[in-house]
């Protein structure tokens, strides 16, 4: 229902008010010409029309007060004043003492106009209405006062106060904007209460007059103590009642919708303190916020100047404070149209709801924060955070999801897309630049795509999108071709126009696959186009035959790790100079079902492509130190380095896992090496910092494996927690024939010994390249002339046997002990087209 205006309020009070006055002035008519007319009655003297009036007077200003907004309402005796004067005097001289009385009273209580005007039209109204029911009954003054008088006397008064309800309440329903029937009903024992305590008094007085006039000097006392008593329970009654409803106001606060609250503190706000208006104003991180309303609606809910409507008169206003009661979050406005002053109890009443609807505004503002924190997360979870597109797992859950409906969408396929060249980008310029690359892409994608389609980042320079409601699967190719089409524009780049090119796989959806084999699929169709050297290339079986092997070997995974089907086999790291044994490389050889141990490097290209890198590294680490536990028991105490794979640089929980393992296998932390693959360990990226920082904390030793085959530079490797550095096998063997790999070996073994780095070198094969190395400045080295990888049994075998009868040296020494040793001092340069000198013993 539509609330009712103030314009409407005010001309349907009016509208009551001119009634009630006609009404009264037809009364008053009628007094006047029944008192003018010498023929009707006797006239009272002056002394008992002024005696009643002030009774009259009096009775009017006998009164409890009820504030209705800002409208105070009472409740008088004026009731019982009129029964008494019309038990003494002819009717109309009552009506006639009333039109008296009740402007003097109402002046004397400084009535407004318009409650001035209604004042006495409504004390006619009821005097009028008493001397209908007077003349209806047949009631002649004198009458001794029977049981019949008696009855007679109360029916009069009941007519008096029905008829004062009947012109009071309606104005009181039209001012409070509530039914009429509810003001009725209201409170209706109290007013049983009253009738009944006011009639007896009436009834009393009337009673005492007309058996003895001397008499009616004791009733204002008996008057006086009903009054007193009936005003207390009235007042114990109304603080009752407000009490519990402060009680379920406050408990209603408790919501933790922020506009819910702002809302229920206004609703509840005007209906406990009967207010015209109640104004909330809220101070977030946004600024100001006004919430405006009275007991029935909101009317108003956003940013508005401090102002009151201009009909209000008077703003009472509570400050709301934070919980640390110095920063105030807002302020509780109760506005009224006219002058009010609270009670005592409603002032405490205010202060009690204004705590409770500080910590119910400030409850809300706490769940709403969590709210947009667990939002935040949620989005994290699913989508990348440089792009904002849906990442890898949102996508199999997804698109999951659509397969498993997809009668509804329609036919599906999966495009796989990976930007071409752009290592060189993040090489030349940056990784800065090199994300620029990847939102202009993220970008041109989701604004090429059809809605419905999903786009997504699955990481590095590799994204997908699957197609959803494609007509037919032919489609999926032209779709696929648009989407490329638009990553093969240049983008600016501070200024630099970087090309971008890009090859997709598309893996139509059929049968019952599931977006794990989709994408599987897509990879498969994705790298056939770069051989090809075609933009897009569509999965057939056909096509997947060349990754047969591969696959094949993968899906064998997860049984080989559970039945440990690969072999560890440890190579030895000796000094070149006399041959003793310092460390041993882990290696781990894939063995297929019914095989022998295949490739050492078989392995790794494994773990870098698979998705098993956690459980495969772990075994490894466990077998290693395993072994490297037994050699010490054994008598040799030697480091085993392992290759860790570039995922577990990722890994935050890498490190402790590492040294949770040296724990199981009470060894100290630098009895293990971790041998890191160039490329990944000079990454600028802080997790991969941060873990190597952790690993070498602990104690752990970390050689940067392949030194040279990568991109290494000076100035991040001396930032890395680094004790030695490894020279490559290929380097190694073709250092005597080309004058390039002499130079990376020389540079390589100069730059380590610089930075106080043991250089390790590897794929020694003769004596020639071991001493060649040495002359250099190289310490220690590996290869098949010192020993083949071994399983560790073997290995600790032969460390027991040695080498000349030497345990522990696999090798005989360079120079025999005691032996004058010349190592020349000056290195001289060696340019292209030269060779490395073999060098006497």
């Amino acid at each position: 229902m539509a609330p009712i205006s103030e314009e409407a309020t005010e001309r349907r009070l009016r509208q009551l008010v001119a009634f009630a006055s006609i009404v009264a002035a037809g009364i008053l008519a009628w007094a006047l010409s029944e008192a003018l007319d010498p023929s009707v009655g006797s006239r009272p003297s002056i002394t008992t029309i002024c005696l009643l009036t002030g009774l009259c007077v009096i009775s009017r200003l006998t009164h409890v007060r009820v504030r209705v907004r800002a409208t105070q309402h009472s409740t008088n005796w004026n009731s019982t004043a009129l029964l008494v004067t019309l038990a003494v005097i002819d009717p109309w001289w009552a009506v006639i003492a009333i039109a008296i009385g009740a402007p003097i009273a109402a002046i004397l209580l400084r009535l407004p106009p318009t409650k001035f005007i209604f004042s006495i039209a409504k004390e006619l109204v009821v005097a009028g209405s008493g001397c209908f029911a007077l003349a209806m009954l047949d009631i002649t003054r004198g009458t001794p006062p029977t049981w019949r008088f008696i009855l007679s006397q109360l029916v009069i008064y009941i007519v008096m106060e029905l008829a004062d309800d009947l012109v009071t309440i309606p104005v009181i329903a039209v001012a409070s904007r509530t039914p009429v029937l509810q003001r009725f009903v209201d409170n209706f024992d109290i007013k049983l209460l009253r009738l009944g305590t006011q009639a007896l008094v009436a009834i009393g007085t009337v009673i005492v007059v007309s058996l003895s006039p001397q008499s009616v000097m004791a009733i204002p006392g008996l008057a006086l103590s009903f009054h007193l008593w009936y005003s207390n329970r009235i007042r114990a009654r109304s603080d009752r009642e407000a009490w519990q409803q402060l009680a379920g106001t406050t408990e209603g606060l408790n919501d933790v919708n922020l506009d819910d609250v702002l809302h229920l503190g206004i609703t509840h706000a005007a209906s406990l303190f009967s207010v015209d208006l109640v104004e909330i104003a809220y101070y977030d991180k946004s600024g100001e916020r006004v919430v405006r309303g009275d007991a029935e609606h909101v009317d108003f809910d956003g940013v508005t100047p401090n102002t009151a409507p201009a009909s209000i008169e008077h703003t009472i206003a509570i400050p709301l404070h934070g919980s640390d009661d110095s920063a105030v979050i807002g302020e509780l406005r109760l506005h009224f149209r006219g002058k009010v002053t609270l009670s005592e109890r409603e002032r405490y009443t205010l202060r009690t709801f204004a705590s409770a609807l500080c910590t119910a505004l400030r409850n809300a503002a706490a769940y709403a924060e969590l709210e947009r924190v667990a939002a935040e997360h949620a989005h994290a979870a699913t989508h990348d955070s440089l792009t904002g597109l849906t990442n890898r797992r949102a996508l199999l859950d997804q698109g999951g999801k659509l397969l498993g409906q997809r009668n509804e969408h329609g036919v599906m396929a999966l495009l796989l897309i990976d930007l071409d060249h752009f290592k060189e980008i993040n090489d030349s310029l940056g990784h800065a630049a090199g994300d620029q690359v990847i939102i202009a892409a993220a970008q041109r994608l989701r604004a090429t795509a059809h809605p419905g389609d999903i786009v997504a980042r699955l990481g590095g320079d590799e994204f997908a999108v699957l197609l959803t409601g494609l007509p037919a699967p032919a489609v999926a190719t032209h779709r696929a071709e648009q989407l490329l089409a638009t990553l093969h524009n240049p983008v600016d780049i501070e200024g630099m126009r970087v090309g971008m090119e890009a090859s997709g796989g598309v893996a139509v959806a059929t049968g019952t696959s599931g977006m794990v084999e989709l994408l599987r699929r897509a990879d498969v169709a994705m790298y056939q186009a770069k051989r090809a050297g075609d933009r897009v290339a569509v999965y057939t079986r056909r096509r997947d035959g060349g990754e047969v092997g591969r696959r094949a070997r993968d899906g064998e995974r997860p049984p080989s790790l559970a039945s440990q089907q690969f072999a560890m086999t440890y190579q030895p790291i000796v000094d070149l100079a006399d041959g003793q044994v310092i460390a041993a490389e882990a290696l781990a050889r894939w063995r297929q079902t019914g095989q022998h141990a295949d490739d050492p490097h078989a392995a790794q290209d494994i773990v870098d492509r698979g998705a098993l890198v956690p459980e495969l590294r772990d075994a490894v680490l466990n077998l290693a130190l395993a072994a490297a536990a037994d050699w010490r028991e054994a008598g040799f105490d030697i480091p085993v380095a392992v290759n860790i794979a570039p995922h577990s640089l990722l890994d935050p929980d890498f490190p402790s896992s590492v040294i949770a393992r040296l724990r199981t296998f009470d060894l100290p932390a630098d009895r293990l090496v971790l041998e890191l693959t160039e490329t990944l360990a000079l990454t600028p990226l802080e997790v991969v910092q941060r873990v190597l920082n952790q690993v070498r904390e602990a104690g752990v030793r970390l050689t940067l494996d392949d030194f040279g085959s990568g991109y290494a530079s000076l100035a991040v490797l001396s930032q890395l927690p680094l004790q030695q550095i490894k020279i490559g096998q290929d380097f190694v063997q073709r250092m005597e024939t080309s004058a390039e790999a002499a130079a990376v070996v020389r540079s390589s073994v100069e730059l380590g010994r610089g930075l106080g780095l043991t250089v390790i070198a590897e794929g020694i094969e003769t004596e020639t390249q071991r001493r060649i190395l040495w002359e250099l400045g190289c310490t220690a080295g590996q290869g098949h002339l010192f020993a083949r990888p071994m399983a560790a049994s073997r290995l600790v075998a032969a460390l027991h046997r040695g080498s000349g009868g030497r345990p522990g040296v696999l090798a005989d020494p360079l120079h025999d002990e005691g032996a004058v040793i010349r190592i020349p001092t000056a290195r001289r340069s060696i340019g292209r087209g030269d060779r490395l000198p073999h060098l006497p013993a």
